[in-house]
This record gives structure tokens, C-alpha cells and sequence, in this order.
């Protein structure tokens, strides 16, 4: 029987990680840094758009400044930034304010790489041992990742938003614990998402996917670390609550406009509405065999219900299609990934109408969530083993000993779309 331990460093993990030396495996790593520093060199000089709120927060929460501390969030609701993400913005405190600014968007950049180097390791443990064409995947992640990088850079680097930026680092970091059917992991990263930013509720479905006796034990300490971080600013200071009610614009490109909401603001139903389709769908997702959709219906339901129509949203999209293209689908074309970029990023320099861009995002969260959740499951002739994971020689395919890959033993084989 085949493991996946990376100590017994089977030939197929190595060429699908990128440890094989071979001319490809350096070439498309190199190609997206040089792919990333060149954005950030265009981007930078006008970015940080939004980075004094950061400081703001954690000079706020760390320095005893009035209004600040455990009432934070009572005193600042406008600060939608969670507790993890104002510990992560001191770490460039000791810093002059520009300089400080530019290592964070510098770093954040940085951790765009990561995730798509992390994307890749997830694609190569969840098709471990069936027969897949891993230069294909590589060709398939850099394709992929050239159009996840422009849109990344707008949130790293030009709005600044590490809240978000965390928020998808971690939840990255938990798709590919799920790949490896580290349970623990999961709902650590999980939990981490959600402290640095709220609406990385959305992705909590993910844990689902998990063999179903790991559910409880990612689930509790998924609880347990949002209550550590978020219950001492609400027990403290009832008024934190009014950061649940802050309110924005509710902007004429957006795609509430479409769904007849007329509202000047932020209605009160919307945030809970917002969290609640994210939720659902993405346990349609685990149900229907695929989890690598998750974050891509959560991002949808975000961008759906939300009355803003900034840019830097269109990150957390990408790298839902991301994961689809990387993860979810054997295509070597990535489409959805450019299908993204050209409809919610181009779309916003090339139509000169509010209405219309609405509808093109209206119309990209309904086709490409019914395209993940509907589309026919196709079966794969190279899959190992089927139901309940089991390999022809009756072990567990593409498992750790005493450890089954996340989905292996929850959805009949080649059922991921």
C-alpha cells in the first residue's frame, strides 16, 4: 500500500510538491514571482489605501489609548477588523509609519505566493495515487495563478487589507490540512480566518468534509478559538455588539440593486442573510463531493449580498476559482479563474454603467455557483479505490497510516466534478 508521508518521500508526492529538480517545476514558481514583483512595483506607489485603519486598530488595542483595549469595537464599530489581524498589524509597528506600511504590503504579497505554492501541495495530496499528470497540474496552477495575482496585489497592496489577507491565508492553510485529513488543523485555521476577519464564517463547511468522527473534535477547537478571541471584547463591553450594526453604503454597482433592495445602507438582514447562504452553500458543496468549491460559493455569497462593490473583494473569488481550477476540476485550462478577473475586475474599468457591473456580478455568482453545485459529476478511470477509500490491494488509498484523505471515505469515486 502507498502512504502519503513526506518522510517515506514517495517519487509521486515529490514530482507533484515541486521536490524534484526539473526545469518546469523552477520555471513556474519563477514566472509568479516575477509575475507578483512586477504588480507590486506598478501598484505600490498608490497603495496602502487603507492601511491607517490597521494602525489605528492596533494602536488602539495595545496602547491603552482612550476608547481603545477590550471596548474597542464598542468605541471604533467602523474597525471591521478581527483581533488576529490588529496582533499581526503591531508586528510592523516598531517601524516609521511608510516604511512599516511597505514591509506589510511587501509581506502580504509574500504570502500570495505561498498560498498558490500551498494550492499546488493541496492538488497533489488530493490526487495522490490516481494517476495525474502532475507537469498538467503545474501548467494548471500557473495559469491559474497569473490571473489570481493582479487581483491579489489590489487587496495586499493597493487597499492594504490584512485582515482579509489573513483571512484567506489561514483558510488556505485549512484546505490543505483538509487534504491531508488533519482535523485539528483544520478548525485551528479555521478558527484563525474567522479572528482575523468575520466573514470567514462562510468557509467553516469545510470541516464537513472531514471523515465524519473528526468533525467534533476540528468543530470544538474551531469554537474554542473564536470564543478566546472575540468573547473578551462582547463580555467586557456590551456596546461591542454595535459592530455587528455598522453599516455602509449600499453602492448602485452592487448586486443588491439587482435583487430589488433600494436601501441606502447596509439593511439589517443582510449581514446574517450573507453569513447564512455562504454557510449553506458550501455544505451543498461538501455534500454534493465537493469541498474544493467551498470557498468560492462563500465568496459568492459575500459579493452577492454585500452593498459595496470594492475591488479588493474580488481576491477572496479568486482564489475560490483558484481552488476549483487547482483542486475541484482536471481541466488544463483554468477558465474560471480568468473567467473571474475579466468579469469583476475588468468589468469595472471597461463598463462605464453601475447597473450593468451589477449584473455581471449578479451573473457570475449565479452561473459559477450553479456550474460547481449542479454540473454533472464525471467519473475518473484513474482513481484509486472507491467508497470508503479502500484501495484494490484493501488499504486506504492515498492515507497516512490510521489516517484517511479528506472526502476519501464521504462521496463515491470521481463524483468532485
Amino acid at each position: 500500500m502507498r502512504t502519503a508521508s513526506p518522510a517515506r518521500g514517495t517519487g509521486d508526492y515529490e514530482a507533484a510538491t515541486g521536490r524534484i529538480a526539473g526545469l518546469p517545476v523552477r520555471r513556474h514558481h519563477v514566472l509568479l514571482v516575477a509575475w507578483t514583483v512586477l504588480w507590486f512595483l506598478v501598484v505600490e506607489p498608490s497603495g496602502g489605501v487603507s492601511w491607517h485603519y490597521l494602525r489605528q486598530g492596533e494602536q488602539l488595542l495595545f496602547d491603552q489609548q482612550p476608547g481603545g483595549g477590550l471596548s474597542l469595537y464598542a468605541h471604533h464599530p467602523e474597525l471591521q477588523i478581527g483581533p488576529v489581524s490588529l496582533a499581526a498589524a503591531r508586528l510592523f509597528a516598531p517601524f516609521p509609519d511608510h516604511v512599516g506600511q511597505v514591509l506589510a504590503e511587501a509581506t502580504m504579497s509574500a504570502l500570495g505566493l505561498l498560498m498558490l505554492v500551498v494550492v499546488g501541495r493541496t492538488a497533489a495530496w488530493y490526487y495522490l495515487g490516481t494517476g495525474t499528470n502532475h507537469r498538467r497540474l503545474q501548467q494548471r496552477l500557473l495559469v491559474a495563478g497569473l490571473a489570481f495575482i493582479p487581483m491579489w496585489v489590489e487587496v495586499s497592496v493597493r487597499f492594504a487589507h490584512l485582515d482579509d489577507v489573513l483571512a484567506l491565508f489561514f483558510t488556505t492553510l485549512a484546505a490543505y490540512a483538509l487534504s491531508r485529513g488533519r482535523a485539528t488543523a483544520v478548525g485551528v485555521y479555521l478558527a484563525l480566518a474567522v479572528d482575523s476577519k468575520p466573514w470567514a464564517l462562510s468557509f467553516v463547511p469545510l470541516i464537513l468534509a472531514l471523515p465524519r468522527p473528526q468533525w467534533r473534535r476540528a468543530a470544538l477547537w474551531l469554537g474554542a478559538l473564536v470564543a478566546v478571541a472575540w468573547l473578551p471584547f462582547y463580555l467586557g463591553t456590551s456596546g461591542s455588539f454595535a459592530a455587528a450594526r455598522f453599516t455602509i453604503p449600499n453602492q448602485a454597482a452592487s448586486s443588491l440593486r439587482w435583487l430589488g433592495v433600494s436601501d441606502p445602507a447596509t439593511p439589517w438582514w443582510d449581514r446574517p442573510a450573507q453569513a447564512a447562504l455562504g454557510l449553506g452553500l458550501g455544505t451543498a458543496a461538501v455534500l454534493r463531493g465537493r469541498w474544493p468549491a467551498v470557498v468560492l460559493v462563500g465568496a459568492n455569497a459575500r459579493i452577492l449580498f454585500d452593498p459595496s462593490v470594492y475591488t479588493y473583494y474580488t481576491a477572496s473569488i479568486l482564489l475560490g476559482t483558484l481552488l476549483w481550477d487547482a483542486v475541484g476540476q482536471k481541466r488544463l485550462v483554468p477558465w474560471w479563474s480568468w473567467i473571474a478577473l475579466a468579469a469583476l475586475y475588468g468589468g469595472t474599468l471597461v463598463i462605464p454603467s453601475d447597473s450593468a457591473c451589477g449584473l455581471v456580478r449578479l451573473a457570475f455568482v449565479v452561473v459559477s455557483t450553479a456550474y460547481v453545485l449542479l454540473r454533472p459529476a464525471k467519473r475518473s478511470r484513474g482513481r484509486r479505490g472507491g467508497r470508503r477509500g479502500r484501495a484494490p490491494d484493501g488499504g486506504r488509498a492515498g492515507t497516512e497510516p490510521g489516517r484517511r484523505r479528506a472526502g476519501a471515505g464521504r462521496v463515491p469515486a470521481g463524483s468532485r466534478g
